[in-house]
């Protein structure tokens, strides 16, 4: 790990707030830490989906402590941050969905600002963190429908909620640097990634976890937008860069703290279409693709991020090409219904991406 830009020695024995860590990329990023011999202290609301990552892997009785309280809650939040005593933060509580965002606008929009919020403000009441990671999206651009990828510095927007909502958390991050932490001498960044997936996500209207859930059935996997363009990348890939940037954040807050782009290499920002083919490739067993006429709510069709900066400066570079993510994640699931040891499974995975190979 340390020829990756990742010290062992960095996290371990240390005290980590992790928000979100029931969900998906959040669970990974707590498997991740804990592999890293970090302590990990977790605030979330309960798993919403059955089965879940969290569940899977037995995660709870591996964590330092697990609350699930909602971040709407400021007064418990800070409590539960203090009795922690992290020295790194990393916020990843959200509702990441966009159709669900569209049909909830207002439960979106307090847990993505609302709940950003509120986490900023108990790290300002709190001395002991050094750096704090808000995990925003890719999606937070204003999109114009160019080739060229995004970069940091690109403008904010979003025409629908989801978007809308996390581009609304930026600018809130951006005034709690510049107005408290700042002056506090704390780190502080956001995190872009592009569109993430791996073993354990299943959540609804979700490319990869419906894919799943279909081609375990024998049915055909139906695409509403074959041809939009999303930068895929597997979930260890981007949390790679978040440890990275946090030890940064950490030692020259300075230096690290602003804007920050984890996206995969240019060719894998592929068609919704080509990802759900490999998909099906790597699952087998009759597994097939079909499209129909779409009824959905808007959404981008074409999105790509420049992550030159993350390569620059922190040395980070994807390890895995959008093939070897998806035999993995394949791999997962598959081992999932078979009735594997997920935690051994997941913490193979982890170990093959420090390796920056194919094999577990």
């Amino acid at each position: 790990m340390e020829s990756l830009g990742v010290s062992k020695n960095f996290w371990s024995g240390r005290s980590i707030f992790l928000t979100g860590h029931t969900g998906f990329m959040g669970g990974w990023l707590a498997a991740y830490l804990i592999h890293c011999g970090a302590h990990v202290h977790g605030y979330a609301l309960a798993p919403n989906t059955e089965p879940a990552f969290f569940d899977a892997t037995g995660l709870q009785s591996r964590l330092a402590s697990s609350v699930l309280a909602d971040v709407g809650e400021l007064d418990q939040l800070c409590r539960v941050l203090d009795q922690a005593a992290p020295s790194v933060v990393f916020h990843l509580a959200a509702q990441p969905l966009v159709r669900y965002a569209h049909a909830h606008p207002i439960e979106t929009v307090r847990s993505n600002v609302m709940g950003t919020a509120n986490l900023l403000e108990a790290v300002r009441r709190n001395p002991g963190v050094k750096a704090v990671a808000v995990v925003t999206t890719d999606k937070v651009y204003r999109n114009l429908e160019r080739a060229e990828p995004y970069t940091e510095d690109d403008e904010l927007g979003g025409r629908e909620l989801y978007s809308a909502s996390k581009a609304a958390s930026e600018f809130i991050v951006d005034a709690w640097q510049h107005s408290y932490l700042n002056e506090q001498g704390k780190g502080v960044a956001t995190i872009r990634a592009g569109n993430i997936f791996g073993g354990g996500d299943w959540a609804a209207d979700r490319l990869v976890p419906d894919a799943i859930r279909t081609f375990s059935t024998g049915q055909p996997l139906v695409l509403r937008n074959p041809a939009s363009t999303r930068p895929w990348q597997h979930v260890l890939d981007p949390l790679r860069g978040y440890l990275v940037l946090a030890e940064r954040l950490v030692n020259q807050p300075k230096q690290f703290s602003g804007k920050w782009n984890f996206g995969p290499d240019v060719q894998d920002c592929r068609p919704v279409g080509d990802l759900a083919h490999l998909l099906a490739a790597s699952w087998s067993d009759g597994a097939r693709v079909e499209t129909q006429a779409s009824d959905s709510v808007f959404e981008e069709r074409l999105l790509a991020l420049d992550s030159s900066k993350a390569a620059d400066r922190l040395g980070w570079i994807p390890h895995w090409p959008l093939e070897t993510g998806v035999e993995k994640t394949v791999q997962w699931y598959q081992a999932y219904a078979a009735g594997a040891d997920m935690w051994d499974v997941t913490i193979r995975q982890i170990e093959a991406m420090e390796l920056g190979r194919a094999g577990a």
